[in-house]
């Protein structure tokens, strides 16, 4: 995921996204450094409680249980973690070994008291790395689960479920990978993924029409060209002007129904997108309008972490 861009979906050649694939590059350079961070904030190296109680070459078996049912998202950040951790600290010469069964991975559903992996190695080293493991774990399956009970509850209709920028900074990559696990997909992964024309830039762009024609000359290639509306009339303004993507933002589930109806009859596809005050009580209102995409920020910006726990016993 470290490398990828969008790639195009069978929907439409306009809309780029990157789809449902739950792999991850842990080795990436972008991946090393975020969990370099989270080890390095946490003075992992330096854990005191770890060093004055248990022996420096006593090993230990850890199991990570999952504690609630949830989808699994970050498996993979275990054995990065641990050698990440070993990079950092120059001086562990145990060696670990990471096993889980093989129907547990990434996006698929676990149950309460589910064992996730289990962990062999040096007793302090786990010690060491067990907040930072269950951190990335526990976040990652949070989205990952949230997201699966939105593209569920969207089942049988037309709609893809989009993520979006919300995500906590510095750890976009993860946040969305985690969607991707959770069956939905991923929006622009940042701002150079497209273009994406909303309320702030019309404003300061003198109106939608110069924001629109400057955004066709300006343009990087082919890169689509994305408008927010907020009404039927800057719907049939951005048409009009040379959108190629509509976002519909805030409006009430007919007035959405009626906007589908305009693009139907333009003479090329106008792929729709819906945001906007959605949550799992409406979301299905918004999916049966027939718009292509609605992309949900509680995905990323408000899920809960799943309940996990790494227990630890003498090796």
């Amino acid at each position: 995921m470290d490398s990828g861009r969008w790639s195009v979906t069978s929907k439409t050649n306009y809309w780029q996204l990157i789809t449902g694939n739950c792999s991850m590059d842990w080795n990436s350079r972008r991946l090393t450094a975020m969990i370099e961070n989270a080890l390095t904030e946490d003075r992992a190296t330096r854990d005191a409680t770890s060093y004055a109680c248990i022996g420096p070459n006593q090993r230990a078996s850890a199991t990570v249980i999952a504690k609630q049912e949830c989808i699994l998202a970050g498996l993979g950040c275990i054995p990065r973690i641990l050698d990440v951790y070993a990079e950092l600290d120059g001086a562990v010469t145990s060696h670990y070994e990471v096993t889980s069964h093989p129907s547990i991975f990434d996006g698929i559903r676990v149950h309460t008291g589910q064992q996730i992996a289990v962990i062999q190695h040096n007793a302090r080293v786990i010690l060491s790395c067990e907040r930072v493991i269950l951190n990335f774990l526990q976040r990652m399956s949070g989205i990952a689960t949230t997201t699966r009970k939105f593209v569920d509850a969207v089942e049988g209709t037309r709609v893809e479920i989009l993520d979006t920028r919300k995500t906590a900074p510095g750890l976009r990559m993860i946040d969305k990978y985690a969607v991707r696990c959770g069956g939905g997909q991923n929006h622009r992964l940042d701002l150079s993924d497209g273009v994406l024309i909303k309320s702030n830039h019309i404003v300061l762009a003198g109106g939608a029409v110069p924001a629109l024609e400057r955004a066709i000359h300006n343009r990087r290639g082919r890169q689509p060209i994305e408008v927010e509306v907020g009404s039927l009339k800057e719907l049939e303004q951005a048409l009009e002007h040379g959108a190629e993507i509509i976002l519909l933002a805030h409006m009430k589930v007919a007035d959405v129904r009626q906007a589908v109806e305009i693009c139907s009859r333009q003479p090329r596809r106008i792929p729709l997108e819906y945001a906007g005050g959605i949550n799992l009580e409406n979301v299905r209102s918004y999916a049966e309008t027939g718009v292509d995409f609605i992309s949900v920020s509680a995905l990323t910006q408000s899920a809960t972490a799943v309940d996990m726990s790494l227990r630890v016993v003498p090796a």
